[in-house]
């Protein structure tokens, strides 16, 4: 698979992600999955693929804590795309146990209990998702993020043993805007005041001019720990 790996990132390093999503929709059929997080990024990759294929896999999360503007654009993007998008939800077993361990709200008090909160609503759904899976499909991009700037176009992910896609890895903030505008995709309305990446409503916040726009994720923390786990190997 290395070998593949290197071959596709070679291929794919400066292609456009409609190109890129193509292939990899015939390479991989009804193995290749996109997961959403219902962001700008991911909206803008569910526009481009819903064209390749009417049918293609797309899923996404429901923590359990998320915002009423985001479920409601899942709803929204459901009906305006025409598109079956599967919701994932954490087992309810583990977050009962979890909550009567630890409290409602464990992940203030600290980075090792956000984690855990982290890994039963979000890492651990996102697993049972992918299983069976042989290619996943992502919004990341390099300047999301430091702990992204080394992103590929195609890499493999050793969390979940799986070829990673990250067709837009290249792309700006504002080319991702622009292309929504262009295009009249629907996007959550929280970004209008303020929430330029938005997670579970406990965890988020806006932010203020000129901050990071992370700075609103765990915003109790330090620095070194604006990720959920999804993408990060050692988390």
């Amino acid at each position: 698979m290395d070998a593949r790996i290197a071959e596709w990132q070679e291929k794919f390093a400066k292609a456009e992600a409609a190109e890129v999503l193509a292939y990899f929709s015939r390479e991989f059929g009804n193995k290749i999955c996109f997961s959403s997080s219902m962001g700008p990024e991911d909206q803008v990759l569910m526009h481009m693929l819903i064209k390749i294929n009417p049918l293609f896999r797309i899923i996404t999360l429901d923590t359990g804590r998320l915002f009423p503007e985001t479920l409601n654009l899942i709803h929204k993007t459901h009906k305006d795309f025409n598109t079956n998008i599967e919701v994932f939800f954490p087992d309810y077993k583990q977050v009962e146990k979890m909550v009567r361990e630890k409290g409602m709200n464990l992940f203030y008090e600290s980075v090792e209990n956000r984690k855990l909160c982290c890994h039963i609503r979000k890492i651990e759904p996102l697993k049972r998702a992918l299983r069976g899976m042989e290619a996943w499909i992502t919004g990341i991009r390099k300047d999301q993020t430091l702990n992204r700037f080394n992103t590929q176009m195609v890499e493999w992910d050793e969390m979940h043993n799986i070829v990673k896609i990250n067709p837009l890895y290249r792309w700006t903030e504002k080319m991702v805007w622009d292309y929504i505008q262009a295009n009249g995709i629907p996007y959550n309305e929280l970004h209008d005041k303020g929430f330029p990446s938005i997670g579970c409503q406990s965890c988020t916040r806006a932010v203020a001019p000129g901050e990071d726009s992370r700075a609103g994720r765990w915003w109790w923390e330090d620095q070194g720990h604006k990720e959920c786990g999804l993408h990060v190997k050692d988390f």
